[in-house]
This record gives structure tokens, C-alpha cells and sequence, in this order.
């Protein structure tokens, strides 16, 4: 699936990956491929993704996901 992180400053991440944990505001969660839609808030937090085995970790300052057709678009307020 594609993931798009975008923040008012940059383009932080553009690629293919197989899974995104995520930070919400109730908890952390994942997107795996064919997820159903979602749009959920974010809250400060480490967003982790796994591509080809291996696993980075950005820490983003709250925002907004959505998730649709397999791909997951996080528009954060910033990265710390």
C-alpha cells in the first residue's frame, strides 16, 4: 500500500510500505493492506512503518489520517 505523509512544511514520505502503526487519540493502531476506509486524528506520537523488512520511525506532532483504496495519507501538524 502507499503512504503519504505530508506536513504544512514538506513532503516528509512518499512510498510503498507493508504496514503503519500509527498514533491515535484513543491508542496506537495499524493499517495493513485492504484496510477498510477510516479517517481518524492524531495525537503526538511515533508513526512507524515497515518497507522491505525494515522499520523507520517518525514522531509526528498530532494531525489527521485517512485511509482509502490502500493508500494511507497522514497529514501531520508537524514532526518532532
Amino acid at each position: 500500500m502507499k503512504l503519504e505523509i505530508i506536513t504544512p512544511e514538506q513532503n516528509v514520505f512518499s512510498g510503498e510500505v507493508d504496514v503503519v502503526t500509527l498514533p491515535g487519540k484513543e491508542g496506537q493502531f495499524q493499517i495493513l493492506k485492504d484496510h477498510a476506509p477510516l479517517v481518524s486524528t492524531l495525537q503526538t506520537g511515533d508513526l512507524v512503518y515497515e518497507a522491505a523488512g525494515k522499520k523507520e520511525t517518525i514522531v509526528v506532532d498530532g494531525g489527521v489520517v485517512q485511509v482509502l483504496n490502500n493508500k494511507v495519507l497522514v497529514l501531520a501538524d508537524g514532526i518532532v
